[in-house]
């Protein structure tokens, strides 16, 4: 059964709804000033929903998530204008993990919840980087982030080694503006998978990580492909990738 998480923009609130079975069941999660952009979703074992998300009256990040027949509300970070771009997984204890943009500062932030406080990190500083970021978690729990760095109109990737943040540019340093959208997913082999935009081309592109190198080839260049890149992958690791083409003004499909 699908559960979404969206923004109202004619109240300013955060809003969640989810398919029963039988019909949508719809309810207001946070209404406290003008809250809700840049929303996203993840589900524990147990279905209940953890949505990361923006608050625009303050400029900070903020947290909710299903506690019996309520929602508890915190938020992450804050003063600098912070929560743009936020991207929600779970790992295997249930725990939140959120890469999201620093728009005062111009980087790449990271917040996880350690049981019993949000751990912040910086992920990358360098130029103006991490808008349309994107994370997912491999199977030990570290996470991937994929973003834009738009200052050399490049993607790039970021992964937790351990002991800190290992960055690096995947694609753009052939005169290319690539990566202002962007959406990663990690393999059983805990290697990361990207789809992303083509600005300069107007095309769909594919990064693979082999093991040694990435892979990278264009999907889809029949029309002007704009963004809402969506990418996950099936039981056999094979991605399958939702966008829209702005040129004809049709959702697509590919896998």
């Amino acid at each position: 059964n699908p559960h979404i998480s969206y923004y109202d923009s004619s109240n300013g609130d955060l809003k969640y709804t989810r398919w029963t079975g039988a019909s949508w069941q719809t309810e207001i999660v946070d209404s406290d000033g003008d809250v809700g952009g840049y929303t996203s979703l993840a589900l524990d074992g147990a279905d209940r929903a953890h949505i990361s998300y923006r608050d625009w009256t303050n400029g900070d990040l903020k947290y909710a998530r299903r506690a019996g027949s309520t929602w508890a509300r915190q938020t992450v970070d804050s003063p600098d204008d912070v929560g743009a771009y936020t991207a929600i997984a779970l790992d295997s204890s249930g725990r939140p993990h959120i890469s999201y943009y620093d728009a005062t500062n111009n980087r790449l932030k990271y917040s996880a919840w350690t049981g019993a406080a949000w751990s912040i990190t910086a992920v990358d500083t360098a130029g103006n980087v991490g808008e349309a970021a994107s994370l997912a978690l491999d199977p030990s729990g570290r996470p991937h982030v994929s973003y834009y760095d738009s200052y050399q109109a490049a993607l790039k990737y970021a992964r937790w080694g351990g002991s800190g943040w290992f960055t690096e540019i995947v694609d753009g340093m052939h005169g290319a503006d690539v990566g202002s959208q962007t959406a990663i997913a990690v393999d059983a082999n805990s290697r990361p998978l990207i789809a992303y935009l083509d600005d300069t081309n107007g095309s769909l592109k594919l990064a693979q990580w082999t093991g040694s190198a990435w892979q990278i080839q264009t999907v889809d260049s029949s029309g002007s492909i704009g963004g809402a890149i969506s990418l996950a992958l099936d039981a056999a690791d094979r991605p399958h990738i939702a966008y829209v083409d702005t040129g004809s003004e049709v959702l697509k499909y590919v896998r």
